[in-house]
This record gives structure tokens, sequence and C-alpha cells, in this order.
């Protein structure tokens, strides 16, 4: 008969391999293109935009970087759209995320840390809106690191869900953003837009290496 011990340990051992799993499928597949996506959404219709959110919130359970598929998804839908599949599976992930990591893995991160988690525990349960939301603005703050590692804390849904929803806002409309803009310019591609863009991109480096080698110039020699 198992004892509550080893239920934990299980629990613990269960979201490791989901996200070891995760990580594996992460690096071996590779993600569909651009076009046959936005073929197959269209022609899916409500159904094509359910799946898209879906499978952006299943794939967001991975250690892949958020804003990478929130530029593709505005490069595929558009701007409008994009960024409510993006707002929406976002959300879903990070709920989905601590859920998980909240039944399976919290009484293990217990039992480990001890008192230091309690200490964690107080802050959150005090300042749990706040911590989350900075961590979703701060871009420095992995999507799946902050989503799984709240469910570890004694921080509640209510705050969680509040602090995330309105912190996926800012960087989620920047990314899809350039996702959409970028979707524009090439659709719209010809020599007589493209070769401007690059001659201006080209310029733009070499000023950028001019600016360079004059301040390396100027910074003295050591001991000079």
């Amino acid at each position: 008969m198992r004892t509550t011990g080893d239920r934990t340990w299980l629990r613990a051992a269960a979201l490791g391999v989901l996200l070891a799993l995760g990580g594996v499928l992460a690096l071996v597949l590779d993600l569909p293109d651009v076009d046959e996506v936005r073929a197959w959404v269209d022609g899916a219709g409500g159904a094509g935009w359910t799946a898209m959110v879906l499978g952006l919130a299943v794939v967001l359970l991975a250690p892949v970087p958020r804003s990478a598929l929130s530029v593709l998804v505005g490069v595929v839908a558009g701007f409008g759209p994009g960024l409510a599949v993006a707002l929406a599976g976002g959300l879903l992930a990070a709920l989905a995320a601590f859920g998980l990591s909240r039944t399976l893995g919290r009484a293990a991160a217990t039992r480990l840390a001890g008192p230091r988690l309690g200490r964690v525990d107080e802050l959150m349960a005090r300042r749990g809106f706040v911590a989350v939301l900075a961590g979703r603005l701060l871009p420095i703050v992995p999507f799946v690191v902050l989503s799984y590692g709240a469910g570890l804390t004694a921080i509640r849904w209510p705050p969680y869900v509040a602090g995330t929803a309105l912190g996926l806002i800012p960087s989620t409309l920047v990314q899809v953003g350039i996702g959409a803009s970028a979707g524009a310019v090439v659709a719209r591609a010809t020599p007589l837009t493209v070769v401007p863009l690059l001659a201006a991109a080209i310029v733009l480096a070499a000023l950028a290496a001019g600016v360079w080698r004059r301040r390396q110039r100027a910074v003295p020699a050591p001991g000079g």
C-alpha cells in the first residue's frame, strides 16, 4: 500500500516526465510552414481558429519561446485575429501549466524546500498578483518557468489569473504586431519594395559599423 509520501513523489516524477517530454518534442518537432497553416485555418473556419488556440496552448506547455510563437501567429493570422489567438492560447497554457504544477509538484516542493518555501508562500499570498504581473511583464522571465513555478507556491488562482491576463497583453501586442507587419511586407513584396529596404538596411549597418569603429579608436589603450 502506497503512503502519502510515495504518492507525492510519484506525482512529482510525473510532472518531471511531462516537462522532459515537452522539451524533447520542442527540440525534434519542426514547426509547419506559414503558408500551409494559413491555408488550413482559412479552410477550416471556426474549428480551425479553435484548433489554433488549443494547439498554441499545448505547445506553450513545453519550454519554447512564447515570443517567437506570437510573432508566427501574427504572420499567419494578421494583427486582430492573431492577437486574440495569441492571448487566448497563452492564457490557457499558463492556466494548464499552473494546474499541473500545483497538482503534481506542490507537495514535493513543500517537502524539499521546507521553511524556505514558507517565506516564498507568505510573499505570494500577500503580493501574488504583483509578483505574477511583474514576471509576465519582464522579458527576461521565461513564460514556462513562471507558469510552472507559480504552481509550486501558495498563490491563489484569482491573483495568478489576473496577473497573467494583464501581464501578457503588452508583450503580445508587440510580438503579434511585428509578425503581422512582417507578413504584410512579405505579401506585398516586389523588387520595387525589397530593393530599397535592402539598400536602407545596408546603409544603416555601414553607419553603425562606422560609429562603432570611431568609439573603439576613442577608447584609450590600457596604460596609455
